[in-house]
């Protein structure tokens, strides 16, 4: 399909249902009334040495006006952009201040049980904090219990690859530090961790150095007795450190019926803090927890991909009226995952009212994508009225580098609202008017 440049307002019937639950200000946006673009007129592209004809494109501003669209109806894979519908439906069915928690139980052998339920920032600093806090009332114990059964066993995420690198961490109920660990060999390959702050567990210092890496990040296992026990390890380094003794060994096993609460973590992130650390790195490990956390909190325990799967497909036909999505992780990581640029454009609709959880350079608020062969992006340009243009653009076969398309995007909107101001618009909410909770 040639290249579109127009002003049309988005047909309402070829556009995703999505003013169930819309912010306020974003149905006044729709109210704000726009003029004709002397582009459309003239027929003419706006950069046309930035766009291939291969790619979806679709710039639209914020009152519906269509500046741009070019098969905005053919599905693609959105690599990382589809973390913003993840971001949506766990901001649906936690809310903004949700926090993970992490429990831990007493049995009647004085054993300690830690039971996880998917909390991805279990970093160094919480289990420290945790060991403080459990200080306070436990000076020993017998064995240390690790209950990771919140998540089914043997999770297979397409497109996560068996590799040591970050990106390819494995999911678990109960973690440290992302499933990953910062390793710095010497000159014999002897492993020790380059943070200060965060011990090197056995199995993860044997792991590495058995694979002969250098100095870096890296997922140092995929099994999931090993991630769970090296969560384990950390947690009994701060307990050691705390006062805290054990007399027995490191083992996995359930929380049982008998057993008794002594100490419940609450994370000192909200689900808000963890968009914004899962969008600025494009962290997967943190994408999927979410899609497998919301499916074991709508359809109960243990989390498996396929009730991650049907809640995210609950969400976009209850919520964005969309039927077509085809979903099969939350990262997107796999190619399997299909939407088209006018189904991305409903999601960025409905993610407006939490743009600022992505990152912003110049005036653009964005998320990116990245596959081989893939490149994406989607985001909003910020104009001086408060209300964003949003974009979208797919590229699955095409040229390696979406910058120099983006930069016309940014122009084409900002010189569309310059135009609209000259030729005196009807008024338009300031920023503090149309986003009261921002």
């Amino acid at each position: 399909m040639a290249l579109l440049v127009d002003t049309r307002k988005a047909r309402r019937s070829s556009r995703p249902r999505v003013c169930k639950g819309l912010p306020a200000a974003v149905l006044i946006c729709l109210l704000a009334l726009a003029n004709a673009c002397p582009a459309a007129a003239s027929g003419h592209s706006p950069c046309p040495e930035a766009v291939d004809p291969r790619a979806a494109i679709l710039v639209i501003e914020g009152d519906g006006n269509i500046l741009i669209e070019q098969n905005e109806a053919s599905q693609y894979v959105p690599a990382s952009t589809l973390k913003l519908l993840t971001a949506l439906a766990a901001i649906h069915h936690w809310g903004l201040s949700h926090r993970f928690r992490t429990e831990f139980y007493m049995d009647a052998d004085r054993n300690l049980k830690v039971k996880g339920y998917g909390d991805p920032f279990l970093v160094t600093e919480a289990w420290e904090q945790i060991a403080k806090a459990l200080s306070a009332n436990l000076r020993g114990f017998n064995h240390l219990i690790l209950d990771n059964s919140y998540f089914a066993p043997g999770i297979d995420i397409s497109g996560r690859g068996g590799s040591t690198n970050p990106y390819d961490a494995p999911p678990s109920a109960l973690c440290a530090n992302f499933n990953t660990v910062h390793a710095d060999p010497d000159a014999e390959g002897r492993i020790a961790d380059t943070e200060p702050q965060t011990p090197m567990s056995r199995a993860a210092g044997e792991r590495c150095a058995s694979l002969g890496l250098k100095r870096g990040r890296y997922t140092f296992s995929h099994d999931e007795q090993d991630i769970t026990r090296h969560a384990g390890e950390v947690a009994l380094y701060f307990m050691k450190k705390a006062g805290i003794d054990m007399a027995g060994d490191i083992s996995l096993g359930p929380v049982g019926p008998g057993d008794t609460l002594v100490y419940t973590h609450v994370s000192a992130f909200t689900l808000e803090a963890m968009i914004r650390g899962m969008m600025e790195f494009s962290n997967n490990f943190i994408a999927n927890q979410f899609f497998l956390g919301l499916g074991a909190h709508v359809y109960g325990p243990p989390a498996t991909l396929e009730k991650g799967i049907r809640v995210i497909d609950r969400y976009l036909r209850d919520e964005l009226g969309m039927t077509n999505v085809h979903i099969v992780e939350g990262s997107g990581l796999s190619r399997e995952n299909r939407l088209s640029a006018s189904e991305m454009d409903g999601i960025l609709i409905q993610f407006e009212p939490y743009r600022h959880l992505l990152k912003t350079r110049d005036g653009v608020s964005f998320k990116t994508g990245r596959l081989e062969g893939i490149r994406t992006r989607v985001g909003y340009v910020e104009t001086e009225a408060g209300i964003p243009c949003r974009f979208t653009v797919f590229q699955n076969k095409a040229r390696p580098e979406i910058d120099p398309l983006v930069r016309c995007i940014k122009t084409r909107c900002r010189l569309h609202e310059d135009r609209q101001t000259r030729a005196g618009p009807a008024a338009i909410p300031s920023a503090s008017e149309s986003f009261p909770d921002r």
